[in-house]
């Protein structure tokens, strides 16, 4: 890494009547590769993910791990998450040679980072933020260097204009304001809370929440009146989107009228689709599972922005029955999308077995055609010889036949006495083995009723002579 130059401030970012986009730090994305992708975008501020301070400080592996930058990574925010002012003024020394500024997490509202005091939980101590900003201004260097926080609001807002002031009052360069309390997740952000927290200091504040589209950037604005906008930058719709073109783009070259079944059905023998054959199945259920979800959310999505309490927070500001309804359309239209997609997979999923099953069906089909004209070809051909015979025996009319002809007949005849006669002899010895068979049968039946008579005889005197010794 390479220290960054100059002695220009941040803060001239923040022009009268400009709005920023700010890149707001994700979990696992915010890193150097994702940062140099978004500013070809032309983002204007990065954030680095989440860095625990006290572990930063600790351990060169989390030092190198977590923090990596260059030259053309700039401007770069560095967000720490602390529960202690030096703490969070060491961390902001030792990257402050690399960066534009810090900025403390007071947001972040998962149970592991308010159970070990940071995250959501520090807006409840405005004083600890308090000194934590007055710790990093006094403790780096450089009068340029920034030192900002993001939080989230309280039920009573009161507490967080409070918050807000106090943090300005310590020279925080400027607030970052997430729209919803610590214990929302999905619900709608609160546009109106974000302008009074802006109406109620004279630092840039900077909204977040629920700006997923460039579209969102100006409406948001128009609500809230802050300097800067950060996006959480998403492409799934889109990617759903496309999905769903090529899904429509697929079924149509399926249907096509002049691609016989039995030539998809060789296409798909070929052997790249012999090879991707083995994970259709995987594949097929991983797209479902993933349409599925995001329907479901979609759904979760056209619900919140649908409720009926929506109305009465849209009476707080001009505009936030407009931004609302048009959150709403954004939501359906993902909906429909999904839905789509999820019903179109099914069925290009069920046309392909049914194109493999015609295909089957038109070959075996093939087959018992060609065994039709086989025996068809075989049966004309015994018809020709049988005219020809009829015409080898008969040249003539009536009585008229040829010695060869009648000789050929009477060995034909002659032979089928014989076989005949063959047949009658074996029938008769058939006939006449099957009476000795019955005469031994009978033979065999009269030997065992003697020998159960004998047998009943000898239990019988058996039985007296027991009787007696009695």
């Amino acid at each position: 890494m390479k220290p960054a130059g100059g002695n220009t401030s941040m803060m001239d970012m923040f022009e009268k009547g400009k709005v920023l986009t700010i890149c707001a730090p994700m979990v696992r994305y915010s890193k150097l590769a994702f940062r140099s992708l978004v500013r070809k975008y032309n983002c204007d501020i990065c954030f680095t993910p989440m860095i625990v301070a006290a572990d930063f400080l600790r351990s060169v592996k989390a030092r190198d791990s977590e923090f990596t930058t260059n030259e053309r990574d700039r401007p770069l925010i560095v967000q720490f998450a602390a529960h202690d002012a030096q703490s969070l003024a060491d961390a902001a020394c030792v990257v402050a040679p690399f960066s534009d500024g810090v900025d403390l997490n007071c947001g972040c509202p998962q149970r592991w980072a308010m159970s070990a005091g940071y995250g959501a939980c520090l807006i409840n101590k405005p004083e600890l933020v308090k000194d934590m900003v007055r710790q990093v201004r006094n403790q780096v260097d450089n009068p340029n260097y920034t030192a900002s926080i993001k939080i989230r609001i309280h039920k009573d807002l009161k507490q967080t204009v409070d918050l807000c002031q106090k943090a300005e009052s310590a020279g925080v360069s400027w607030i970052t304001v997430h729209g919803r309390t610590a214990e929302e997740r999905h619900q709608p952000v609160h546009y109106e809370a974000i302008k009074t927290i802006k109406d109620s200091v004279s630092i840039p504040v900077i909204a977040n929440g629920d700006i997923k589209y460039l579209r969102d950037v100006e409406s948001t604005h128009q609500l809230t009146g802050v300097d800067g906008l950060e996006k959480s930058m998403t492409l799934q719709w889109t990617a759903v989107a496309l999905f769903l073109y090529v899904e429509m783009g697929l079924i149509v070259i399926l249907c096509l009228p002049f691609i016989s079944a039995r030539r998809w059905q060789s296409i798909f023998n070929l052997r790249i689709w012999n090879w991707m054959a083995r994970f259709w199945n995987k594949v097929f259920l991983t797209m479902i599972i993933i349409l599925i979800v995001l329907f479901l959310d979609a759904v979760r999505e056209v619900r919140k922005y649908s409720g009926k309490d929506l109305g009465k927070d849209a009476k707080l500001q001009p505009n936030m029955f407009d931004h609302l309804n048009m959150k709403l359309f954004r939501a359906q239209r993902n909906l429909y999308i999904s839905g789509f997609a999820v019903f179109l997979w099914l069925v290009m999923k069920r046309v392909i077995t049914l194109i493999n099953q015609l295909a089957s069906v038109s070959g075996t089909t093939a087959a018992l055609q060609g065994q039709a004209e086989t025996a068809n070809k075989a049966a004309d051909k015994y018809m020709k010889d049988n005219e020809l015979l009829k015409q080898a025996l008969m040249e003539g009319k009536g009585d008229k036949a040829t010695a060869e002809g009648m000789d050929l007949l009477r060995k034909e005849v002659e032979k089928l006495k014989q076989e005949l006669k063959t047949s009658g002899d074996d029938l008769k010895k058939s006939q006449s083995e099957a009476g000795v068979m019955k005469q031994q049968t009978e033979a065999v039946a009269r030997e065992y009723d003697r020998l159960l008579n004998e047998h009943q005889k000898l239990q019988n005197l058996q039985d007296s002579g027991d009787k007696k010794d009695d």
